[in-house]
């Protein structure tokens, strides 16, 4: 049987690196509309977010959303969504990548609490999808096509 990074290289997948945390969040690197962050990828997430607080970093547009968020614990947190950004994860890119900013606050806490680094935001299952994912747990790599 061939090596997996082979069989999905010839199938033009790109081959993006994370890390596990002291928490066990897989940590990848990201770029918003050319900005470098830090995001805990999380597949159980519907959609991709960022927090309030990085709204200008990201340079978004935000517009407010009638939709109310729940995770990580908190629920019916007031959202806002930022349409049209482009998203880069390795050699991955979407340029047309719409996000959820929603206040991050109390998931940076819980990290911190565990000395863990804080996080800019989470990347979900819109772009796992999006990218048909394939995750590489042993070997710690996302890849997407």
């Amino acid at each position: 049987m061939k090596n997996l990074h082979e069989v999905l290289k010839r199938e033009k997948y790109k081959k993006i690196k994370f890390k596990i945390t002291k928490t066990q969040h897989l940590l990848l690197n990201a770029k918003i509309n050319g900005v470098k962050g830090n995001f805990i990828l999380d597949t159980g997430a519907s959609n991709s977010c960022i927090g309030f607080e990085s709204v200008a970093l990201f340079q978004l547009a935000a517009e407010d959303s009638k939709t109310l968020a729940s995770g990580a614990g908190a629920t019916g947190m007031q959202t806002q969504m930022a349409s049209n950004n482009t998203l880069q994860l390795g050699f991955w890119k979407d340029t047309e990548f719409n996000l959820v900013i929603f206040d991050l606050s109390h998931v940076n806490e819980a990290l911190i609490q565990h000395k863990s680094k804080p996080v800019h935001g989470i990347i979900g299952a819109d772009v796992l999808l999006k990218g048909k994912a394939i995750v590489d747990y042993y070997n710690h790599y996302l890849y997407l096509l």
